[in-house]
């Protein structure tokens, strides 16, 4: 069977980490001259229950910053991805008051005691310090705590800015707080992570949005009861058991839709930025980037026939335009199988495995006769090609 030669695919770029390029710009809200491309046609949106190839170009600009909603829908990676990603999405859970009870999505601190399950239960109370040179709010925890009894064994909430994560934390840790959230102080979702470096800091940290910290805030008098930890039913960096694509709103031109979300866990390369623990490989059980190339038609192939290495049959194969038996070219049309072989490659074949001349030129006669019968040469070509087999030198 001749091989039907697959459609263009999207390029790859190297830009942080790996991402892909697509024919829909969410800046300019429209895709490329109206074309869809491999890639959009497998993003899916779980709010809408779409594909982007069958959405209006508004919907897409919506979809393109709908965060952690929106995920890749190719079989190839959502094959992978148990292997890959770890159970356990971080989450912040309020239990009470009922009026804000539910799940909210935090971003996790690279400092302090990782988040974990059944995770850590307390009351969310305002961090309160001195408007002073270290930080000009009452709210923005970058002094020594000034309610550190009311603080002492719950969870602290303060807000961001003025100085560093770190400072921010051990302040609440010295306060004797068993974990701490950060409330962003700029629109956004989903909320990021918390960078910084401290050892000394043993306690979990997180961060949420402005708007999630405001709607925490506007209940405090109420007694907000929360947990900060994993939750075990889903993996890190999916929805509905598929990847989870970067759709933050506002849209990030060159990170948004073309990465994987940063709630992935382990990290994976085609994040928006490389870090510190990614590793060599591209593959599972380490990462998703070679699945997602084999879900739009990319996969490992070192001669460049468009067969993947991992099935091709034939995998230095001769692509010369016309078959050649030796230094003689026959003129006859070189036909590419599915199996990554032309008619060149198993003349080559016959000839390595050949115990003399004559054996050689018995081989090549009997697959010369299956193609003619298969109707991929004519008799004319059978003969132009057994001759040059006898010509040839074994």
């Amino acid at each position: 069977m001749l091989l039907n030669l697959p459609r263009v695919h999207p390029l790859l770029s190297l830009c942080g980490g790996y991402a892909l390029l697509m024919l829909f710009n969410p800046v300019r809200r429209a895709l490329l001259d109206g074309f869809r491309d491999t890639y959009n046609r497998l993003i899916f949106d779980n709010t809408t229950g779409k594909h982007w190839d069958e959405m209006t170009d508004a919907e897409r600009v919506a979809s393109a910053k709908n965060p952690r909603h929106v995920v890749f829908d190719g079989a190839t990676v959502t094959r992978a991805v148990p292997g890959v990603l770890q159970v356990g999405t971080p989450i912040l859970r309020i239990t009470s008051p009922g009026v804000i009870a539910g799940t909210y999505a935090v971003g996790t601190a690279a400092f302090g005691q990782p988040l974990g399950s059944p995770g850590t239960i307390g009351q969310i109370v305002f961090g309160l310090d001195a408007a002073d040179a270290a930080g000009p709010s009452t709210t923005d925890g970058c002094s020594p705590f000034t309610n550190a009894a009311a603080v002492a064994g719950k969870i602290a909430l303060v807000d961001r800015g003025a100085c560093g994560f770190v400072v921010k934390v051990k302040n609440a840790q010295n306060a004797g707080a068993i974990a701490a959230i950060i409330a962003d102080n700029v629109a956004g979702s989903p909320p990021s992570g918390l960078g910084g470096t401290d050892a000394t800091i043993t306690i979990p940290a997180v961060r949420v949005t402005r708007s999630d910290g405001d709607t925490i805030k506007g209940q405090l008098a109420a007694g907000v009861i929360a947990m900060l930890g994993l939750d075990l039913g889903t993996r890190a960096g999916t929805e509905l058991g598929r990847a989870l694509l970067f759709t933050p709103d506002p849209i990030q031109p060159g990170s948004s839709v073309s990465h994987w979300d940063t709630v992935a866990t382990p990290n994976q390369l085609m994040e928006p930025s490389f870090n510190g623990d990614l590793t060599h490989s591209v593959k599972p059980p380490e990462d998703l980037t070679l699945p997602l190339l084999r879900d739009i038609g990319w996969f490992a192939d070192a001669d460049l026939d468009l067969v993947d290495d991992a099935v091709d049959e034939c995998p230095g194969s001769d692509l010369r335009a016309t078959v050649f038996v030796g230094r003689e070219n026959t003129g006859v049309a070189n036909a590419f199988f599915a199996n990554g072989c032309t008619i060149a490659d198993l003349i080559a074949n016959i000839r390595a495995g050949a115990k003399n001349h004559g054996g050689f030129v018995s081989g090549v006669a009997h697959l010369l006769n299956s193609l003619e019968k298969a109707g991929i040469i004519s008799g004319k070509d059978k003969g132009i090609i057994q001759s040059a087999a006898a010509r040839s030198k074994a």
